[in-house]
Parts: structure tokens; sequence; C-alpha cells
């Protein structure tokens, strides 16, 4: 890689805090200032990592202009408005999960971007995770053989979260379920049927509008004969967090873990019924980083952060992140995903649910999540 370096500026110090002493280590990164409403914690955190150049207002942010990039990790109906602010601004954006909230701030992004010229790329962990990696590198070795179908998981109780969660619609945070199974076929897509099951608690229904517990969505992906199946709940449902794929082939297919600490299975065609499943390893990916970084798939700076309690440290995903994103900065290329393909992947979810409230009806993703 180039030996370019890009002032990035961190907004959301949250969560977002995780990802500072991996753009302090990355050799194509200036970890240049921080973002936080709240002055105390902005400082806490600058005076822990170092950093001089602080902000509480966003607006004043994005007006330094030796800001070449924000990484924004701020509550979620934020994202898309600062998004599309800072691109408006000059400046490359890497943000968290989702895109949006709405289609029409999805297409705002990619607009925005196409007339900037600047980098859009959503920081979605699944699909850089160690599992991820692990099964998409037996895929495109042929190990699974042809793939026939997917389905992926993604229970979280939600209570206890800050209260703005109480007014999420499950589906609205379902990238971390469609990204796997459109990611590991690189697909897109192309219309979507969702049904809701169960219900809610009449707080939370009310806040969020939605009285459905859980959220089921068929997915049908373009130009392929492969559906996939994901579903989401954030309250009132009994299980353990987990963020999962399955991927079922002609040759072999893998099981994520059904709790959290055991190993996958691992299903091999052809074989006697009790040697068909096995559980095993799954390595990390370390080396696919610069060796400065290499550590950070492994570490985590906020244990007691409710992400990771909840997150199991995203399967090590975050250098990764932070080096796609990096990557594309310096080299000029589009980052994965870029924001046709974020739009893609948000608008799955948005449009599972209109359609689960339209009692299954079939929604197709518009064009622009196409290109």
């Amino acid at each position: 890689m180039s030996e370019k370096q890009m002032n990035v500026a961190i907004v959301g110090l949250g969560f977002g805090a995780e990802f500072i002493p991996i753009y302090q280590a990355h050799p194509n990164a200036n970890m240049y200032a921080i973002c936080q409403r709240s002055e105390d914690h902005l400082n806490e955190i600058g005076d822990t990592f170092g950093i001089e150049k602080r902000y509480t207002s966003y607006d004043e942010l994005l007006a330094d202009p030796d800001v070449d990039a924000v990484h924004i990790n701020t509550p979620i109906p934020d994202h898309a408005p600062q998004s599309i602010k800072a691109l408006k601004a000059g400046k490359h954006v890497a943000c968290t999960v989702p895109m949006a909230t709405t289609v029409a701030e999805c297409e705002e992004i990619v607009k925005t971007v196409k007339e900037t010229g600047l980098k859009y790329m959503m920081m979605e962990t699944v699909v850089y995770s160690r599992e991820f990696l692990f099964i998409k590198e037996m895929y495109d070795k042929g190990e699974l053989g042809k793939i026939q179908y997917m389905q992926a998981s993604h229970p979280q109780d939600m209570e206890g979260w800050p209260e703005y969660w109480e007014r999420m619609i499950p589906m609205h945070y379902a990238t971390h379920v469609v990204s796997p199974v459109l990611g590991m076929v690189n697909g897109r897509a192309e219309y979507v049927s969702c049904f809701g099951s169960g219900t809610v608690n009449d707080d939370i229904a009310e806040k969020s509008g939605n009285k459905f517990a859980v959220e089921t969505c068929h997915i049908k992906i373009k130009d392929s004969d492969i559906a996939a199946h994901i579903w989401r709940f954030l309250f009132d449902t009994a299980r353990q967090y987990r963020e999962s794929v399955d991927v079922y082939g002609t040759k072999k297919s893998f099981e994520w873990p059904l709790i959290e600490g055991e190993n996958p299975v691992l299903h091999t065609a052809k074989k006697p019924e009790p040697e068909i499943p096995e559980r095993v390893e799954v390595p990390d990916y370390a080396h696919l980083l610069p060796p400065e970084i290499q550590n950070f798939t492994r570490a985590i700076h906020d244990a007691d952060h409710l992400s990771f309690l909840q997150g199991a440290g995203h399967g090590g995903s975050h250098p990764h992140l932070v080096h796609a994103f990096l990557k594309s900065l310096v080299e000029d290329t589009d980052p994965w995903p870029n924001a046709p393909l974020s739009a893609n992947w948000t608008s799955v979810g948005i449009l599972a649910h209109e359609s689960a409230v339209a009692g299954g009806d079939i929604r197709k993703l518009p064009e622009f999540t196409l290109e």
C-alpha cells in the first residue's frame, strides 16, 4: 500500500472509541480528531488516547479543512443526516450500521457520493468477522460446492440499552443478517417478503410504532436461484444474543454455533450419517492485515461496553474494517460495501418491515441499489 496518510476524525465515542487505537496504529492513518457532544466524555477519551483535536460540535469538525475522513458511530437516527452533511463538506465517510432508516435517505447518500466523487463505506462487522471470512474462503475455493440455501439470525434483547432502541423496528437494524447472505455470493437483493410474528409489550409498541416481536424475511437474490431467510428481534423474546449465518452447499454446509463459545459445525456430504457433522475451529484472519494492526483482531478496549457484552468482539472485524476503508482512500478504489451496496443491504430491512405490515406482500429493491 501507499505510504499516504489520511486525517481521520471519529464521531461518537461510545462504541466508536474502540476504533481509536486501531487508527493510531495503522500506517495509512493519522488519528486526527474526535467529536462528542459531552465535553467531559470527550476530554476523558482525548486524554486516554492522547488526541489533541477535540470537537463538541459536528459542524465545527466538518469545517476543519484538515479532516480527510469521518468515521460516524452515533445513534442510528443520526447516521444518514450526518453522512450526507459530511459528504457535502468534502469528507470521505465510514459509518456504522445501518446506513439509514428510510429508502429515501439511502438514495440521497448514493446520489451525494456520485456527485462528490467521495468514498462511503458502511462499516458492517459481520462480513469482516473471522467466521464469515472462513466460510467465504471455503466457498471461493469450491469446498462448499454450489450454495443451495442460506439463513441468518440476529436475536438480541435490547433491554437496558439506550432508550432510543425502544423506538427501533427490528428489521430497520438488519444488516448483520442481510450482509452475510448477500456478501457470501456477491449478490444483491432483488425483492423481499416478510412476516411479523408475536407481539411486544404495549410500551415498546407505542414508542416504536411496531407491534411485532419477531420479523422474519425471505430474500430473493438477483440473477441467482438462491433464496435466503433472515430473522430479527429486539424485545420480549427469550434467546441469547447471536449474529449468525448458516450456509448450505452441495458438498459441505456450515452452521454457526447455537451458543456463544461453542465451535461451529461443518457437515460433509456423502459420508456415513454419524460422520457427516464435525465441530471445527475457526482460525483468525489477522494475516490479511498490516502487521501494525494484526493484534487488534483479539483486542477490546472497553470489554464492559454493551456491544461487547452482547457482541463477542464482533469476530475480530474492527481492524479489517479500518484497513478496508483506508485502503480504498489511499488507492482510490471502491470500499466494500460501497454506497449502492450498503443501500441494498440496508433497504432490505426497511422494505421487509413494510412487507410485514402489509401481510407479507413482495417489496422490490429500488434500481439505485442494484447498480
